[in-house]
């Protein structure tokens, strides 16, 4: 353990990590769960410091993973990126991604006395807390991924968290790795003000322009001057090519010439991921074959685009937890000729309790497809009424079907799934851990 830790913060922490490492065994043996957040909830109050005691023994820095959607995508390919190179690499995998969370993940990597043995270590944070962990954490390498409207009830606008952000950044050592994306303009003037090294990644793809502007835009206005924002084109949301002509502002030339990066996960959002992933990973100087290679080979995350066979039908999860997510899965799903959707919707801490955000999705891109539209969780006639509106705005020819139990909703979206289609499950984030767990037989928190 390195000279830097104190005797008595050496005690402490030994003491804390005793007691987590009980925890964790109680809790999953006892099935209670996968003890992502206890362990480091109790181990905290014993050692005050144990996000920083044990983050700087990460041999070759963290990475800390920040954003409103993808976080847990881009975590997972840029871990198997490293892994593949031959690094050790913890991970928040589970997706707890608070405070009691990070540790928690840390902690599953220290041995009995508190010693933690990692080349690197993935963080994905919660985009609200990214102020409070920056100094104990001091990453190496910081991805900024986006900023979208998500959970008003908690977080207030983007503009807030931005400059929150930029404020703490910029007091971090110079040799700290900032990686923003150039298509998101709060982000691109994040990375354009601070000191450190900035890499930016984005698209350079004018062809996969969206037709219009979509409803759920956050960002179109000038980060620097507030004028109106000049769009060459978008690609989801306020992600895309734009200048400002009053002052001048613009987006930022991404590191990557993104149409030489495939992708094997569907949804124009994974593009994003897979080319914030890689950025990362190249400034690190993993060997590009190893890079190419996994991104080609690479498995969804749970509930990310997740594929599974239940009862001999294709099923994909496409978790749907805001405005630009589920107008972006709603893409995916109607640009397949698959006919069957099941939307879950629910409102608990998890997901954010206000859901008038779905008054923000275009559901008539849905609707005016036709098919069969399953609606259940929580909120189930919330998610109904939506629909029921958006065929006001259409010529619709849609089996909207109510369900209030979500196992039979799952048996009824099935059932009305021919056999050589794929039912595309469109949930919140803890009705997606509830749909698992019906289809899967197991829980994954």
């Amino acid at each position: 353990m390195g000279n830097k830790i104190k005797s008595l913060d050496r005690l402490r922490l030994g003491f804390a990590v005793s007691v987590a490492k009980s925890v964790t065994f109680i809790v999953r043996s006892l099935r209670l769960g996968a003890a992502s957040v206890l362990p480091g909830s109790i181990a905290r109050r014993i050692a005050p410091q144990l996000l920083q005691l044990l983050s700087q023994q990460v041999k070759n820095g963290i990475i800390l993973v920040a954003g409103t959607n993808g976080k847990t995508t881009t975590s997972l390919l840029l871990k198997t990126i490293l892994e593949r190179q031959g690094y050790r690499v913890a991970h928040n995998s589970t997706g707890a991604n608070l405070e009691n969370g990070l540790m928690t993940a840390l902690l599953e990597d220290t041995n009995l006395v508190g010693t933690l043995n990692a080349d690197f270590a993935i963080l994905e944070v919660d985009e609200n807390i990214v102020p409070k962990v920056l100094t104990p954490l001091q990453p190496k390498i910081i991805l900024c991924l986006n900023l979208f409207r998500d959970q008003l009830d908690r977080y207030g606008e983007v503009d807030t968290i931005s400059k929150r952000w930029t404020k703490v950044i910029s007091t971090l050592p110079t040799e700290t790795i900032v990686i923003p994306n150039a298509d998101d303009p709060t982000l691109a003037y994040l990375g354009q003000q601070l000191p450190q090294r900035v890499r930016f990644f984005g698209l350079n793809e004018p062809e996969k322009y969206l037709e219009a502007i979509p409803h759920a835009v956050d960002s179109i206005y000038c980060p620097r001057c507030g004028h109106s924002l000049d769009y060459k084109g978008v690609y989801l949301s306020h992600l895309g090519d734009f200048t400002c002509p009053s002052c001048g502002f613009s987006k930022s030339q991404p590191a990557l010439e993104s149409r030489e990066w495939s992708q094997i996960l569907v949804g124009l959002y994974n593009k994003y991921n897979t080319l914030a992933a890689v950025t990362a990973a190249k400034e690190l100087g993993v060997d590009e074959t190893i890079i190419r290679d996994t991104v080609n080979n690479f498995q969804a995350a749970f509930g990310r685009a997740e594929d599974l066979t239940v009862d001999g039908k294709k099923v994909r999860i496409l978790l749907s937890k805001n405005p630009v997510g589920t107008n972006e899965t709603i893409r995916v799903v109607t640009q397949s000729t698959d006919t069957t959707t099941l939307i879950v919707l629910n409102d608990r801490t998890p997901d954010g309790t206000d859901v008038s955000w779905i008054w923000d999705v275009d559901t008539e891109k849905l609707v005016e497809r036709g098919g069969t539209v399953v609606v259940s969780g929580d909120r189930v006639y919330d998610m109904a009424l939506r629909l029921r509106y958006s065929e006001k705005a259409v010529d619709p020819q849609l089996n909207l079907i109510v369900q209030e139990d979500l196992r039979q909703a799952i048996a009824t979206a099935l059932e009305q799934t021919p056999n050589d289609e794929t039912l595309h499950i469109l949930p919140t984030y803890s009705a997606m851990l509830e749909v698992r767990e019906i289809l899967t037989g197991r829980k994954i928190l």
